[in-house]
């Protein structure tokens, strides 16, 4: 962020400058500086610095945060004076500032003062990880799990026990399009661009609308100070289980070069990064020991300008991407199939602040989105040398999803303890491609309302109502939420919240149209809206704070209730065709308990979850439990080496066995159900972080230490089109190894 200041100076005009900073002496920015009884106000940039301009007098500076209690400076200046202002350490009860969180917020919030549990993962775990993929910094996450999809070579995420659509994947607030069920937008975002990540789980449907009953992941990306010029260069190689080469592109090459630049109000990027990744066949058969060569372009750019008042940002981004899927030989007639899956993926993004007055602001974001994903299959035949197109139902396929966004909201201070947030938005989706029936366009609209009342200084609640009408479909009129948060005291935080959410039916679900020797599929475009109603509590503990030693922890519980959930079925007039049907009930619940510590070099978390998913056969079938449950436990451990300049960090997650029921039919007709088993597992990645030189880090580490490729798995299958039902669950292709340097350049201009 840079240093705003309110206006263009005069002559007379004087400038106060100052730093804020949390009560654990680190800068906070983000909160706003006024000259109480004026229009001349300003915010404190990423170092907790700001600059404000003033007429000379005698003025109260109020310092102002939603959430927490105002503190007030008195000041008086002469005319041209620059008054610079020593350093205030805010009250630790009126602002903590460990984390700040955009997620949901009227404005940037500290994690403590946020009415919603959100967690977050930072720029600091990023690089402590060395990660290359967002996938690799979610792993080992409570509540997050991967699965993989071996026909298509992509992964898909589940979060609280719930997956696909459910979880709304964004981008600096605004929505990522996906083609399918999996959320395949996770794996075409690149990691170099990233700032941090915020989760929050539980609906948001309030304030985004569609697909958010399991939560929200945003990813943040990197911003730039103002008076600075940050260059970076990353380079890392991995193996793939024990496979490296990189003349012949076998293991994982990852490279990366950016600059970000800020001045006078100006700010600009640019980014650009590859990611290939050479494949892996391991000794095993079939598709489960096939892990496809993939290979990443990705290339970034924004271009900013700001004053106090308003702001407006562009950025652009681009994702190509290539999976190959290659057939086995047929030793008979030398002929192979090889399959490119193709993906060009264009995200434009516009997004706007407008501060009429220190009460009332305005916020735009507005984004285009032009998704293609390409199907291109070949029969080379090695015996005269040719390669042709093949011929099969399916092998050539191109589909097209555009959709554009338009969000407005207004934030007014109505009084010094509630704040009101309504706001509009507007969302267009069409998909064209070979198996989408006609061409297809969805328009959403809505109004939104929202807002936060402290009806004591410890007692903060969030009511809010969404107001939808759909183009396509019958979408619930109206849907609402109320969150709270209550400091009972300095050291204990309750959290409650109820909301009720909704997944509108996707192009694919609606309009789907695919029929070949394995698939009879058509879209419905009579589907309804899923949806839930989704309760929540949670209580913080930040108690201990003892100089060099402080402990916090968080005790969090959900129960989630879904309706009308659409899957698949027997169309009643087709038997022999598959359809989309609103015919599924489905529930979720559980509890977290998660810790973090630090000690001196020490920082380390600790966290279980027990969470349960509804088995949809306790209906038809008695004696057989309603829930079914799975625990996980996550630790990570960062120890810093302040005389070496190093950091070793481990990352561990224990992820609990899994039961379902299949439903068999016996001779007789009846119904029974049959228990399956899908193993537990742990993971774990190793890392080390050594500075080498001022701007120049060495990352070296293992990753999967627990050589974990598959899990055992008796289920008998339910069907799908990809997926893995029966036999082996692939989860990696082994242990590997990496080595990276980044090298970083800060340029400041004081």
């Amino acid at each position: 962020m840079g240093i705003y200041v309110h206006s263009i100076a005069q002559q007379d005009e004087a400038f106060v400058t100052g730093k804020l900073l949390s009560s654990d002496a680190k800068a906070a920015p983000n909160i706003t500086v006024l000259a109480k009884g004026t229009n001349y106000l300003t915010r404190t940039n990423e170092q907790g610095i700001y600059t404000l301009s003033l007429p000379a007098g005698s003025y109260e500076l109020q310092l102002k945060c939603l959430g927490i209690l105002d503190q007030t400076i008195a000041i008086k200046v002469k005319p041209a004076e620059k008054l610079q202002l020593d350093d205030i350490v805010l009250k630790a009860t009126a602002y903590d500032l460990n984390e700040v969180v955009v997620t949901g917020q009227f404005e940037p919030q500290s994690l403590k003062n946020s009415v919603y549990r959100i967690r977050t993962i930072g720029q600091d775990q990023i690089l402590a990880r060395a990660s290359t993929s967002v996938e690799n910094v979610l792993n080992t996450e409570l509540g997050i799990r991967f699965s993989n999809d071996m026909a298509l070579g992509e992964s898909g995420i589940e979060l609280m026990g719930m997956g696909g659509r459910n979880v709304k994947v964004m981008v600096d607030g605004l929505p990522i399009v996906d083609r399918g069920d999996l959320a395949q937008s996770l794996s075409q975002i690149d990691i170099n661009t990233i700032e941090r990540i915020e989760i929050v789980e539980g609906p948001m449907a309030v304030s985004y609308g569609t697909d958010a009953l399991a939560g929200v992941i945003n990813i943040i990306t990197k911003k730039v100070e103002s008076d600075q010029l940050l260059l970076s260069a990353r380079l890392q190689e991995e193996t793939i289980a024990e496979n490296y080469d990189f003349l012949q592109n076998d293991g994982i090459h990852n490279a990366n070069i950016s600059a970000l630049w800020g001045n006078k109000g100006w700010k600009a990027s640019v980014s650009g990064s590859r990611n290939n990744a050479g494949g892996y066949v391991g000794g095993g058969s079939g598709a489960i020991d096939h892990w496809m060569p993939k290979d990443q372009w990705f290339g970034s750019g924004s271009l900013g300008y700001g004053t106090a008042r308003w702001d407006l940002n562009y950025r652009l981004d681009y994702n190509n991407e290539d999976i190959l899927n290659l057939g086995n030989l047929n030793t008979s007639t030398y002929r192979q199939s090889r399959v490119n899956y193709l993906t060009d993926r264009w995200t434009h993004q516009l997004q706007g602040r407008f501060m009429a007055n220190h009460r009332l602001s305005f916020n735009f974001s507005g984004s285009y989105q032009d998704y293609e994903r390409r199907t291109r299959s070949v029969v080379r035949d090695y015996r005269n040398g040719t390669t042709e197109l093949s011929t099969n139902a399916g092998a050539q396929d191109t589909a097209t999803f555009l959709t554009s966004v338009l969000r407005l909201t207004a934030q007014y201070t109505v009084a010094d303890n509630f704040i009101l947030q309504p706001g509009l938005e507007y969302r267009s989706d069409k998909g064209t491609g070979q198996r989408i029936d006609g061409d297809p366009r969805i328009n959403d609209y809505a109004f939104f309302i929202s807002g936060e009342w402290g009806l004591t200084r410890n007692l903060l609640i969030r009511p809010g109502m969404r107001f939808i009408y759909n183009s396509v479909y019958d979408a619930p009129p109206v849907i609402p939420s109320i969150n709270a948060k209550w400091s009972i005291n300095d050291q204990f935080d309750l959290r409650a919240s109820y909301g009720r959410g909704f997944r509108s039916p996707a192009l694919r679900e609606l309009y789907f149209t695919f029929f070949d020797a394995n698939h009879a599929v058509v879209g419905n475009p009579d589907l309804k809206a899923e949806h839930s109603n989704s309760y929540q509590a949670s209580l913080s503990w930040s108690g201990l704070q003892d100089g060099t030693m402080q402990w916090m922890s968080t005790l969090n519980g959900f129960y989630n209730d879904f309706n009308d959930q659409i899957n698949t079925g027997i169309d009643p007039s087709r038997p022999t065709v598959n359809t989309y049907i609103n015919i599924d009930k489905f529930r979720t619940a559980g509890g977290t308990w998660e810790n973090s510590f630090s000690y001196k070099e020490i920082v380390a978390k600790l966290g279980f979850s027990y969470i349960g998913r509804y088995n949809r056969l306790a209906d038809e079938i008695d004696h057989i439990p309603s829930m079914r449950w799975t625990p996980e436990v996550n630790a990570v451990i960062n120890y810093h080496i302040p005389k070496w300049k190093a950091g070793l960090n481990l990352y561990y997650k224990f992820n609990g066995q899994r039961i379902g029921f299949n439903a068999i039919a016996g001779d007789d007709g009846r119904i029974s159900a049959r228990r399956f088993e899908i193993q537990s597992y742990h993971t774990a990645d190793l890392t080390l972080n050594k500075v080498l030189m001022q701007g120049l880090t060495l990352s070296g580490g293992v990753r999967n230490l627990f050589d974990v490729t598959t899990l055992d798995n008796t289920s008998l299958g339910s069907g799908g089109a990809h997926a893995t039902d029966t036999g082996p669950i692939p989860i990696s292709y082994g242990r590997s190894y990496f080595l990276g340097l980044k090298y970083d350049i800060n340029i400041r201009r004081l």
